[in-house]
Protein backbone atom coordinates (compact mmCIF):
# COMPACT_ATOMS: atom_id res chain seq x y z
CA UNK A 1 0.00 0.00 0.00
CA UNK A 2 1.02 3.64 -0.31
CA UNK A 3 2.99 4.77 2.75
CA UNK A 4 1.90 8.37 3.30
CA UNK A 5 0.62 7.38 6.76
CA UNK A 6 4.05 6.28 7.99
CA UNK A 7 5.70 8.53 10.60
CA UNK A 8 9.10 6.86 10.95
CA UNK A 9 9.78 4.62 7.96
CA UNK A 10 10.26 5.87 4.35
CA UNK A 11 6.91 6.80 2.84
CA UNK A 12 7.14 4.74 -0.34
CA UNK A 13 5.10 1.62 -0.91
CA UNK A 14 4.89 -0.33 2.35
CA UNK A 15 3.64 -3.53 4.00
CA UNK A 16 2.87 -1.68 7.30
CA UNK A 17 -0.19 0.11 8.60
CA UNK A 18 0.15 2.93 11.15
CA UNK A 19 -0.66 0.46 13.94
CA UNK A 20 1.99 -1.98 12.72
CA UNK A 21 4.58 0.79 12.59
CA UNK A 22 3.72 1.81 16.15
CA UNK A 23 3.93 -1.81 17.33
CA UNK A 24 7.32 -2.20 15.62
CA UNK A 25 8.54 1.02 17.30
CA UNK A 26 7.56 -0.29 20.75
CA UNK A 27 9.08 -3.67 19.97
CA UNK A 28 12.38 -2.20 18.78
CA UNK A 29 12.60 0.01 21.87
CA UNK A 30 12.02 -2.83 24.33
CA UNK A 31 14.42 -5.11 22.43
CA UNK A 32 17.22 -2.51 22.38
CA UNK A 33 16.79 -1.69 26.07
CA UNK A 34 16.89 -5.43 26.81
CA UNK A 35 20.15 -5.69 24.83
CA UNK A 36 21.63 -2.88 26.90
CA UNK A 37 20.61 -4.49 30.17
CA UNK A 38 21.91 -7.88 29.07
CA UNK A 39 25.29 -6.39 28.13
CA UNK A 40 25.35 -4.53 31.46
CA UNK A 41 24.45 -7.67 33.42
CA UNK A 42 27.47 -9.45 31.98
CA UNK A 43 29.76 -6.69 33.26
CA UNK A 44 27.95 -6.59 36.60
CA UNK A 45 28.35 -10.34 37.01
CA UNK A 46 32.07 -10.10 36.26
CA UNK A 47 32.66 -7.31 38.80
CA UNK A 48 30.41 -8.88 41.44
CA UNK A 49 32.18 -12.24 41.05
CA UNK A 50 35.56 -10.54 41.52
CA UNK A 51 34.28 -8.79 44.65
CA UNK A 52 32.84 -12.03 46.02
CA UNK A 53 36.10 -13.92 45.44
CA UNK A 54 38.28 -11.31 47.13
CA UNK A 55 35.81 -10.68 49.95
CA UNK A 56 35.62 -14.40 50.71
CA UNK A 57 39.42 -14.69 50.67
CA UNK A 58 39.92 -11.65 52.91
CA UNK A 59 37.24 -12.64 55.43
CA UNK A 60 38.73 -16.13 55.54
CA UNK A 61 42.17 -14.66 56.36
CA UNK A 62 40.70 -12.73 59.30
CA UNK A 63 38.67 -15.71 60.52
CA UNK A 64 41.68 -18.05 60.46
CA UNK A 65 43.85 -15.52 62.27
CA UNK A 66 41.22 -15.05 64.97
CA UNK A 67 40.64 -18.79 65.33
CA UNK A 68 44.38 -19.48 65.63
CA UNK A 69 44.55 -16.94 68.45
CA UNK A 70 41.54 -18.38 70.26
CA UNK A 71 42.89 -21.93 69.91
CA UNK A 72 46.36 -21.15 71.29
CA UNK A 73 45.91 -18.48 73.96
CA UNK A 74 43.69 -20.30 76.54
CA UNK A 75 46.26 -23.07 77.02
CA UNK A 76 48.88 -20.43 77.86
CA UNK A 77 46.88 -17.89 79.86
CA UNK A 78 44.13 -20.04 81.34
CA UNK A 79 41.03 -18.44 82.79
CA UNK A 80 42.47 -14.96 82.79
CA UNK A 81 42.62 -15.11 79.01
CA UNK A 82 39.08 -16.45 78.81
CA UNK A 83 37.85 -13.71 81.13
CA UNK A 84 39.49 -11.03 78.99
CA UNK A 85 39.00 -12.53 75.54
CA UNK A 86 36.57 -9.67 74.76
CA UNK A 87 39.67 -7.48 74.13
CA UNK A 88 40.67 -9.75 71.24
CA UNK A 89 37.11 -10.22 70.01
CA UNK A 90 36.63 -6.46 69.94
CA UNK A 91 39.80 -6.00 67.88
CA UNK A 92 38.73 -8.44 65.17
CA UNK A 93 35.21 -7.02 65.27
CA UNK A 94 36.56 -3.49 64.67
CA UNK A 95 38.78 -4.74 61.85
CA UNK A 96 35.78 -6.35 60.15
CA UNK A 97 33.63 -3.26 60.64
CA UNK A 98 36.29 -1.06 59.06
CA UNK A 99 36.69 -3.40 56.09
CA UNK A 100 32.91 -3.42 55.52
CA UNK A 101 32.87 0.39 55.35
CA UNK A 102 32.07 1.59 58.88
CA UNK A 103 32.99 5.13 59.83
CA UNK A 104 35.73 4.26 62.32
CA UNK A 105 39.37 5.29 62.69
CA UNK A 106 41.50 2.18 62.20
CA UNK A 107 44.59 3.61 63.91
CA UNK A 108 42.55 4.57 66.97
CA UNK A 109 41.01 1.09 67.09
CA UNK A 110 44.48 -0.49 67.09
CA UNK A 111 45.74 1.95 69.74
CA UNK A 112 42.74 1.16 71.92
CA UNK A 113 43.45 -2.58 71.60
CA UNK A 114 47.07 -2.25 72.72
CA UNK A 115 46.06 -0.02 75.64
CA UNK A 116 43.42 -2.45 76.89
CA UNK A 117 45.74 -5.42 76.38
CA UNK A 118 48.56 -3.71 78.28
CA UNK A 119 46.28 -2.92 81.23
CA UNK A 120 45.17 -6.53 81.54
CA UNK A 121 48.59 -8.10 81.00
CA UNK A 122 50.30 -5.75 83.43
CA UNK A 123 47.88 -6.96 86.09
CA UNK A 124 48.39 -10.55 84.98
CA UNK A 125 52.18 -10.32 85.19
CA UNK A 126 52.13 -8.51 88.55
CA UNK A 127 49.54 -10.43 90.58
CA UNK A 128 51.33 -9.60 93.85
CA UNK A 129 50.30 -5.93 93.56
CA UNK A 130 46.96 -4.22 93.95
CA UNK A 131 46.75 -2.12 90.78
CA UNK A 132 43.93 0.43 90.58
CA UNK A 133 42.37 2.00 87.50
CA UNK A 134 44.09 5.30 88.33
CA UNK A 135 47.44 3.51 88.44
CA UNK A 136 46.73 1.91 85.04
CA UNK A 137 45.95 5.35 83.58
CA UNK A 138 49.37 6.54 84.73
CA UNK A 139 51.04 3.45 83.28
CA UNK A 140 49.36 3.93 79.89
CA UNK A 141 50.61 7.53 79.73
CA UNK A 142 54.20 6.29 80.06
CA UNK A 143 53.70 3.30 77.73
CA UNK A 144 54.89 5.12 74.61
CA UNK A 145 58.35 5.78 76.02
CA UNK A 146 58.68 2.35 77.69
CA UNK A 147 57.48 0.41 74.60
CA UNK A 148 56.26 -2.59 76.60
CA UNK A 149 55.32 -4.47 73.43
CA UNK A 150 58.47 -3.49 71.57
CA UNK A 151 58.08 -2.25 68.01
CA UNK A 152 55.13 -4.54 67.23
CA UNK A 153 52.28 -2.00 67.78
CA UNK A 154 53.89 0.67 65.60
CA UNK A 155 54.93 -1.81 62.90
CA UNK A 156 51.54 -3.54 62.83
CA UNK A 157 49.70 -0.21 62.76
CA UNK A 158 51.61 0.93 59.68
CA UNK A 159 51.30 -2.37 57.80
CA UNK A 160 47.77 -3.29 58.84
CA UNK A 161 46.43 0.20 58.13
CA UNK A 162 47.86 0.16 54.61
CA UNK A 163 46.64 -3.38 53.96
CA UNK A 164 43.13 -2.66 55.24
CA UNK A 165 42.84 0.64 53.36
CA UNK A 166 43.88 -1.12 50.14
CA UNK A 167 41.63 -4.13 50.75
CA UNK A 168 38.58 -2.06 51.65
CA UNK A 169 38.96 0.33 48.70
CA UNK A 170 39.64 -2.58 46.35
CA UNK A 171 36.50 -4.45 47.42
CA UNK A 172 34.39 -1.28 47.27
CA UNK A 173 35.75 -0.44 43.81
CA UNK A 174 34.16 -3.56 42.32
CA UNK A 175 30.81 -2.79 43.94
CA UNK A 176 30.84 0.83 42.76
CA UNK A 177 31.71 -0.25 39.21
CA UNK A 178 28.89 -2.80 39.20
CA UNK A 179 26.41 -0.28 40.60
CA UNK A 180 27.36 2.33 37.98
CA UNK A 181 26.75 -0.18 35.18
CA UNK A 182 23.40 -1.15 36.69
CA UNK A 183 22.18 2.45 36.94
CA UNK A 184 23.43 3.46 33.49
CA UNK A 185 21.89 0.37 31.87
CA UNK A 186 18.49 1.48 33.19
CA UNK A 187 18.60 4.90 31.48
CA UNK A 188 15.65 4.98 29.05
CA UNK A 189 15.96 5.89 25.37
CA UNK A 190 14.98 9.32 24.10
CA UNK A 191 12.08 9.81 21.66
CA UNK A 192 14.55 10.57 18.84
CA UNK A 193 16.53 7.45 19.64
CA UNK A 194 13.42 5.26 19.65
CA UNK A 195 12.58 6.47 16.13
CA UNK A 196 16.15 5.83 14.93
CA UNK A 197 16.23 2.29 16.40
CA UNK A 198 12.87 1.48 14.81
CA UNK A 199 14.10 2.73 11.43
CA UNK A 200 17.23 0.63 11.81
CA UNK A 201 15.66 -2.63 12.94
CA UNK A 202 12.13 -2.86 11.55
CA UNK A 203 11.64 -0.42 8.69
CA UNK A 204 13.15 -3.08 6.33
CA UNK A 205 10.18 -5.28 7.26
CA UNK A 206 7.78 -2.56 6.18
CA UNK A 207 9.57 -2.41 2.80
CA UNK A 208 9.31 -6.17 2.32
CA UNK A 209 13.03 -6.66 3.07
CA UNK A 210 12.85 -8.56 6.35
CA UNK A 211 15.94 -10.63 5.50
CA UNK A 212 18.14 -7.61 4.66
CA UNK A 213 20.56 -6.69 7.44
CA UNK A 214 21.29 -3.07 8.40
CA UNK A 215 24.55 -1.61 7.07
CA UNK A 216 27.32 -1.79 9.67
CA UNK A 217 28.23 1.91 9.66
CA UNK A 218 24.56 2.87 9.65
CA UNK A 219 24.01 0.76 12.77
CA UNK A 220 27.08 2.34 14.43
CA UNK A 221 25.82 5.87 13.83
CA UNK A 222 22.41 5.02 15.28
CA UNK A 223 23.78 3.28 18.37
CA UNK A 224 26.54 5.87 18.95
CA UNK A 225 23.90 8.58 18.84
CA UNK A 226 21.64 6.69 21.24
CA UNK A 227 24.51 5.86 23.65
CA UNK A 228 26.38 9.17 23.36
CA UNK A 229 26.03 9.92 27.09
CA UNK A 230 27.08 6.41 28.05
CA UNK A 231 30.27 6.76 25.99
CA UNK A 232 31.22 9.78 28.11
CA UNK A 233 31.74 7.35 31.00
CA UNK A 234 34.74 5.93 29.15
CA UNK A 235 37.54 8.09 30.57
CA UNK A 236 36.57 7.80 34.25
CA UNK A 237 35.62 4.16 33.80
CA UNK A 238 39.07 3.41 32.40
CA UNK A 239 40.66 5.29 35.34
CA UNK A 240 38.67 3.11 37.76
CA UNK A 241 39.76 -0.11 36.04
CA UNK A 242 43.41 1.08 35.97
CA UNK A 243 43.25 2.10 39.64
CA UNK A 244 41.83 -1.28 40.65
CA UNK A 245 44.65 -3.01 38.77
CA UNK A 246 47.27 -0.86 40.53
CA UNK A 247 45.77 -1.51 43.99
CA UNK A 248 45.56 -5.23 43.15
CA UNK A 249 49.35 -5.14 42.67
CA UNK A 250 49.70 -3.44 46.07
CA UNK A 251 47.53 -6.09 47.73
CA UNK A 252 49.74 -8.82 46.32
CA UNK A 253 52.91 -6.74 46.77
CA UNK A 254 54.01 -4.05 49.26
CA UNK A 255 50.73 -4.15 51.24
CA UNK A 256 50.47 -7.95 51.00
CA UNK A 257 47.25 -8.87 52.79
CA UNK A 258 48.24 -12.52 53.12
CA UNK A 259 51.41 -11.59 55.04
CA UNK A 260 49.85 -8.81 57.13
CA UNK A 261 46.27 -9.90 57.84
CA UNK A 262 47.07 -13.60 58.04
CA UNK A 263 49.68 -13.03 60.77
CA UNK A 264 47.92 -10.57 63.11
CA UNK A 265 47.63 -13.29 65.77
CA UNK A 266 51.37 -13.96 65.51
CA UNK A 267 52.23 -10.29 65.95
CA UNK A 268 50.02 -10.15 69.05
CA UNK A 269 51.79 -13.20 70.45
CA UNK A 270 55.16 -11.60 69.62
CA UNK A 271 54.14 -8.43 71.46
CA UNK A 272 53.02 -10.37 74.55
CA UNK A 273 56.25 -12.37 74.47
CA UNK A 274 58.24 -9.13 74.41
CA UNK A 275 56.34 -7.87 77.46
CA UNK A 276 57.00 -11.15 79.30
CA UNK A 277 60.72 -11.15 78.53
CA UNK A 278 61.18 -7.53 79.63
CA UNK A 279 58.67 -7.66 82.48
CA UNK A 280 61.11 -6.70 85.23
CA UNK A 281 62.66 -3.70 83.48
CA UNK A 282 59.30 -2.42 82.24
CA UNK A 283 57.74 -2.85 85.68
CA UNK A 284 60.64 -0.98 87.26
CA UNK A 285 60.20 1.92 84.83
CA UNK A 286 56.47 2.04 85.51
CA UNK A 287 57.06 2.01 89.27
CA UNK A 288 59.60 4.80 88.86
CA UNK A 289 57.15 6.95 86.92
CA UNK A 290 53.91 6.12 88.76
CA UNK A 291 55.09 5.02 92.20
CA UNK A 292 54.96 1.64 93.91
CA UNK A 293 51.48 0.08 94.03
CA UNK A 294 50.23 -1.57 97.19
CA UNK A 295 51.02 -5.22 97.83
CA UNK A 296 48.04 -7.47 97.14
CA UNK A 297 46.82 -10.05 99.63
CA UNK A 298 46.66 -12.59 96.79
CA UNK A 299 49.94 -14.38 96.08
CA UNK A 300 51.23 -15.67 92.75
CA UNK A 301 50.21 -19.29 92.21
CA UNK A 302 51.54 -22.00 89.96
CA UNK A 303 48.70 -21.14 87.60
CA UNK A 304 50.10 -17.61 87.32
CA UNK A 305 53.51 -18.98 86.48
CA UNK A 306 52.09 -21.25 83.82
CA UNK A 307 50.38 -18.31 82.21
CA UNK A 308 53.72 -16.67 81.64
CA UNK A 309 54.68 -19.19 78.95
CA UNK A 310 55.04 -18.25 75.30
CA UNK A 311 52.25 -18.80 72.80
CA UNK A 312 53.25 -21.08 69.96
CA UNK A 313 51.59 -19.88 66.75
CA UNK A 314 52.21 -20.38 63.07
CA UNK A 315 50.82 -18.82 59.93
CA UNK A 316 49.42 -20.82 57.05
CA UNK A 317 50.24 -18.92 53.91
CA UNK A 318 47.66 -18.56 51.15
CA UNK A 319 49.94 -16.45 48.94
CA UNK A 320 49.33 -18.65 45.90
CA UNK A 321 45.56 -18.22 46.22
CA UNK A 322 46.02 -14.45 46.48
CA UNK A 323 48.28 -14.40 43.43
CA UNK A 324 45.68 -16.30 41.39
CA UNK A 325 42.90 -13.96 42.59
CA UNK A 326 44.88 -10.90 41.55
CA UNK A 327 45.85 -12.35 38.16
CA UNK A 328 42.23 -13.25 37.41
CA UNK A 329 41.01 -9.80 38.50
CA UNK A 330 43.62 -7.96 36.40
CA UNK A 331 42.66 -9.97 33.33
CA UNK A 332 38.96 -9.16 33.74
CA UNK A 333 39.59 -5.49 34.54
CA UNK A 334 41.81 -5.08 31.48
CA UNK A 335 39.10 -6.61 29.29
CA UNK A 336 36.48 -4.23 30.70
CA UNK A 337 38.47 -0.99 30.19
CA UNK A 338 36.93 -0.16 26.82
CA UNK A 339 33.42 -1.44 27.59
CA UNK A 340 31.57 1.84 27.01
CA UNK A 341 33.23 2.81 23.72
CA UNK A 342 33.08 -0.72 22.25
CA UNK A 343 29.44 -1.22 23.29
CA UNK A 344 27.98 0.19 20.02
CA UNK A 345 30.07 -2.11 17.81
CA UNK A 346 29.34 -5.08 20.11
CA UNK A 347 25.60 -4.43 19.95
CA UNK A 348 25.69 -3.99 16.17
CA UNK A 349 27.73 -7.11 15.46
CA UNK A 350 26.24 -9.47 18.06
CA UNK A 351 22.69 -8.25 18.65
CA UNK A 352 21.47 -6.24 15.67
CA UNK A 353 23.45 -8.48 13.30
CA UNK A 354 24.52 -5.66 10.99
CA UNK A 355 26.27 -6.48 7.73
CA UNK A 356 29.87 -5.53 6.91
CA UNK A 357 30.78 -1.90 6.25
CA UNK A 358 31.61 -2.61 2.57
CA UNK A 359 28.32 -4.38 1.80
CA UNK A 360 26.29 -2.56 -0.86
CA UNK A 361 23.25 -4.79 -0.38
CA UNK A 362 22.38 -3.80 3.18
CA UNK A 363 19.61 -1.67 4.67
CA UNK A 364 20.83 1.95 4.73
CA UNK A 365 17.74 3.48 6.32
CA UNK A 366 15.94 4.16 3.04
CA UNK A 367 16.46 1.12 0.84
CA UNK A 368 18.80 -1.75 0.02
CA UNK A 369 22.20 -0.34 -1.00
CA UNK A 370 25.45 1.02 0.40
CA UNK A 371 25.74 3.47 3.33
CA UNK A 372 27.82 6.57 2.55
CA UNK A 373 27.90 8.87 5.66
CA UNK A 374 30.99 8.64 7.87
CA UNK A 375 30.84 7.07 11.32
CA UNK A 376 30.60 9.56 14.19
CA UNK A 377 33.09 9.66 17.06
CA UNK A 378 32.35 8.54 20.62
CA UNK A 379 30.61 10.66 23.21
CA UNK A 380 28.03 13.44 23.33
CA UNK A 381 30.13 16.23 21.80
CA UNK A 382 30.79 14.18 18.64
CA UNK A 383 27.09 13.72 17.81
CA UNK A 384 26.44 17.28 16.64
CA UNK A 385 26.34 16.14 12.99
CA UNK A 386 24.98 12.61 13.48
CA UNK A 387 22.92 11.93 10.32
CA UNK A 388 20.70 9.31 11.97
CA UNK A 389 19.85 10.56 15.46
CA UNK A 390 19.02 14.08 16.53
CA UNK A 391 21.10 14.58 19.70
CA UNK A 392 21.01 17.73 21.84
CA UNK A 393 24.65 17.96 22.91
CA UNK A 394 23.84 20.82 25.31
CA UNK A 395 21.74 18.59 27.58
CA UNK A 396 23.79 15.75 29.06
CA UNK A 397 21.91 13.00 30.89
CA UNK A 398 22.06 13.85 34.61
CA UNK A 399 21.87 10.25 35.83
CA UNK A 400 24.96 9.40 33.80
CA UNK A 401 26.77 12.57 34.95
CA UNK A 402 26.11 11.51 38.56
CA UNK A 403 27.63 8.12 37.81
CA UNK A 404 30.68 9.79 36.27
CA UNK A 405 31.10 11.60 39.60
CA UNK A 406 30.79 8.32 41.52
CA UNK A 407 33.56 6.86 39.35
CA UNK A 408 35.76 9.87 40.09
CA UNK A 409 35.19 9.61 43.83
CA UNK A 410 36.02 5.91 43.87
CA UNK A 411 39.11 6.40 41.69
CA UNK A 412 40.29 9.09 44.09
CA UNK A 413 39.89 6.70 47.00
CA UNK A 414 41.84 3.99 45.19
CA UNK A 415 44.55 6.48 44.24
CA UNK A 416 45.02 7.36 47.89
CA UNK A 417 44.86 3.72 48.97
CA UNK A 418 47.66 3.07 46.51
CA UNK A 419 49.96 5.36 48.52
CA UNK A 420 48.63 4.22 51.90
CA UNK A 421 46.31 7.18 52.60
CA UNK A 422 42.73 7.02 53.77
CA UNK A 423 40.79 10.16 52.83
CA UNK A 424 37.26 11.19 53.62
CA UNK A 425 34.76 11.42 50.80
CA UNK A 426 34.22 15.14 51.21
CA UNK A 427 37.85 15.63 50.20
CA UNK A 428 37.40 13.15 47.38
CA UNK A 429 34.45 15.00 45.86
CA UNK A 430 36.23 18.35 46.21
CA UNK A 431 39.26 17.06 44.35
CA UNK A 432 37.22 15.68 41.48
CA UNK A 433 34.44 18.22 41.10
CA UNK A 434 32.81 18.78 37.76
CA UNK A 435 31.48 16.45 35.11
CA UNK A 436 32.55 15.11 31.79
CA UNK A 437 35.52 13.07 30.77
CA UNK A 438 38.22 14.58 32.98
CA UNK A 439 41.89 15.13 32.29
CA UNK A 440 44.51 12.60 31.43
CA UNK A 441 44.97 9.48 33.56
CA UNK A 442 47.59 9.68 36.29
CA UNK A 443 50.84 7.83 35.67
CA UNK A 444 51.42 4.24 36.73
CA UNK A 445 50.02 4.82 40.20
CA UNK A 446 46.84 6.32 38.72
CA UNK A 447 46.23 8.43 41.78
CA UNK A 448 48.90 11.12 42.19
CA UNK A 449 46.77 13.87 40.67
CA UNK A 450 44.09 13.10 43.23
CA UNK A 451 46.09 12.55 46.41
CA UNK A 452 46.54 15.16 49.08
CA UNK A 453 49.87 16.65 50.02
CA UNK A 454 51.47 15.05 53.08
CA UNK A 455 49.76 16.04 56.29
CA UNK A 456 50.29 15.43 59.95
CA UNK A 457 46.53 15.01 60.33
CA UNK A 458 45.42 11.51 61.17
CA UNK A 459 43.69 9.90 58.19
CA UNK A 460 39.94 9.84 58.49
CA UNK A 461 37.93 6.75 57.65
CA UNK A 462 34.47 6.91 56.17
CA UNK A 463 31.89 4.60 54.72
CA UNK A 464 31.40 4.17 51.01
CA UNK A 465 29.32 7.01 49.54
CA UNK A 466 25.73 6.23 48.68
CA UNK A 467 25.37 5.61 44.97
CA UNK A 468 22.06 7.38 44.59
CA UNK A 469 21.51 11.12 44.54
CA UNK A 470 24.04 13.92 44.63
CA UNK A 471 25.24 13.67 48.21
CA UNK A 472 28.15 11.91 49.78
CA UNK A 473 27.55 9.79 52.85
CA UNK A 474 29.13 11.04 56.00
CA UNK A 475 30.15 14.38 54.54
CA UNK A 476 27.06 16.56 54.81
CA UNK A 477 27.61 17.72 58.36
CA UNK A 478 31.13 18.93 57.67
CA UNK A 479 30.14 20.73 54.46
CA UNK A 480 27.63 22.97 56.24
CA UNK A 481 30.09 25.71 57.33
CA UNK A 482 31.52 26.13 53.84
CA UNK A 483 28.03 26.16 52.32
CA UNK A 484 26.94 28.81 54.82
CA UNK A 485 30.01 30.93 54.07
CA UNK A 486 29.34 30.68 50.33
CA UNK A 487 25.73 31.76 50.85
CA UNK A 488 26.92 34.71 52.95
CA UNK A 489 29.39 35.83 50.29
CA UNK A 490 26.76 35.56 47.55
CA UNK A 491 24.36 37.68 49.65
CA UNK A 492 27.01 40.38 50.17
CA UNK A 493 27.79 40.40 46.44
CA UNK A 494 24.10 40.72 45.59
CA UNK A 495 23.49 43.69 47.88
CA UNK A 496 26.70 45.38 46.67
CA UNK A 497 25.48 45.06 43.09
CA UNK A 498 22.08 46.50 44.05
CA UNK A 499 23.79 49.43 45.75
CA UNK A 500 25.96 50.14 42.67
CA UNK A 501 22.88 50.19 40.38
CA UNK A 502 21.36 52.92 42.54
Amino acid sequence: ISGEHLRICPQGYTCCTSEMEENFANKSRSEFEAMMKEAGRTVQMTLTAQHRSFDSYFQDLLNKSEKALYDAFPSTYGELYTQNMKVFKDLYSELRRYYRGSNINLEEALNEFWTRLLERLFKLLNPQYHITDEYLDCMVKHAEQHKPFGEVPRDLKVKATRAFIAARSYAQGFLVGSDVVKKVSQVSLSHECTRAIMKLMYCPHCRGMASVKPCGNYCLNVVKGCLANQADLNTEWKYLMDSLIVVADRIDGPYNVDTVIGTIHMRIAEAISNLQENKDSITAKVFQGCGNPKISTKSSSSEDKRRRGKVALEAKSSAQALEMLVLDAKGNLTALKTYWVTLPSNLCSKKVMASSAMDDKCWNGMTKGSYLPEVMGDGLANQINNPEVEVDITKPDMTIRQQIMQLKIMTNRLGNANIGNDVDFQDASDDTSGSGSGDSCPDDVCGKRLSKSPSTRQPETHAIPKQSGHGVSGASSRSLPSAFLLLLLLSVAFFAAQHLRR
